[in-house]
């Protein structure tokens, strides 16, 4: 889905994933090189306006996700992807390490057949390559409603780095983007 824009203004286009935690991957994000802003939410779910204590019950559905908004003459959408391949496990169906439940699956949430496609090819490019031991579980779905996470999940890892589980599991998220990935760095 892109937005419009004025001729003083680039075309940003957007990118909606799942995949456990969303303080990881809002932490990976921010730091990319192409990415202008990430927002925590929740996205794939059945009860309007959630909130994080209703999500983490694993009643409402949703997922805990990122709305990524990125520029796509700096980035592209493939490579946001490949990102997210090698920062979470796809592999275990409703998990990401001790966090267990539907609301941690990973998940791609795809705006537009061209996003869909990149999705699948992605997915069948870290399959070949034999990345992972296990198959890839990671859904594939239309983005459906968009819902903000509260204000005090938006940038979480940058303001609680040495929170416990910042420490323990997000650090080292970062830690591997940033070692695997120091090309895509923002300067």
């Amino acid at each position: 889905m892109k937005q419009a824009a004025s001729p003083a203004q680039k075309e940003f286009s957007i990118a909606t994933v799942a995949g456990g935690c969303f303080w990881c991957l809002e932490a990976v994000y921010d730091q990319m090189r192409g990415v202008v802003a990430v927002e925590s939410g929740y996205i794939g779910g059945h009860v309007d306006y959630p909130t994080y204590e209703a999500v983490c019950s694993g009643r409402t559905g949703h997922a805990e996700a990122v709305r990524i908004t990125f520029d796509p003459t700096i980035v592209s959408y493939r490579e946001l992807l490949e990102v997210f391949f090698v920062i979470h496990d796809p592999t275990t169906l409703n998990r990401q390490g001790h966090d267990v439940g539907t609301q941690y699956r990973s998940a791609v949430f795809f705006h537009g057949l061209e996003q869909k496609q990149t999705a699948e090819e992605v997915i069948a490019g870290v399959t070949k390559e034999k990345l992972y031991a296990n198959p890839i579980v990671t859904e594939i779905t239309p983005a459906g409603t968009w819902y903000v996470a509260e204000p005090y999940h938006q940038e979480y890892f940058s303001r609680n780095p040495f929170q416990g589980y910042c420490a323990a599991v997000v650090g080292p998220k970062v830690v591997k983007f940033r070692k695997q990935f120091a090309s895509k760095l923002k300067a």
